[in-house]
């Protein structure tokens, strides 16, 4: 079973990504900030991470690079999910080392689907 890190801070959001990720046999570890994001991918090794960019403390692309930055997390897929859509917000969170980006709203179907993506294409599903 792989272990999926959920960072958004809109509890609507993070109830509905816990719900589907759980019924897919998913294993979730849901933060409300980056803070605990980082700290829940430090100390559990999830197998992937969806980050909302726009957290409080610390935000997403943050959060992304500081897994990048780091030996043990470096190879983490990360999926940012957000309501930012723009050219330049896709750009940038590409460049802070994300695999995926998906603008809010989502189809729930697309969203695992890219999930399943990731985790295959990293090997851990």
């Amino acid at each position: 079973m792989s272990t999926v890190l959920v960072a958004e801070d809109d509890l609507a959001i993070r109830d509905l990504l816990t719900f589907l990720l759980d019924t897919s046999g998913y294993q979730v570890l849901a933060c409300a900030d980056g803070g605990s994001a980082l700290d829940a991918a430090r100390r559990e090794h999830p197998d992937l991470a969806i980050l909302d960019v726009s957290m409080p403390g610390i935000n997403g692309i943050e959060v992304c690079r500081a897994l990048r930055g780091a030996a043990d997390t470096e190879q983490m897929p990360v999926l940012m999910l957000t309501s930012h859509g723009q050219w330049l917000d896709v750009s940038t969170g590409f460049d802070a080392g994300a695999d995926d980006y998906l603008v809010k709203p989502f189809e729930p179907s697309e969203l695992m689907a890219r999930i399943a993506t990731l985790l295959e294409q990293s090997g851990a599903d």
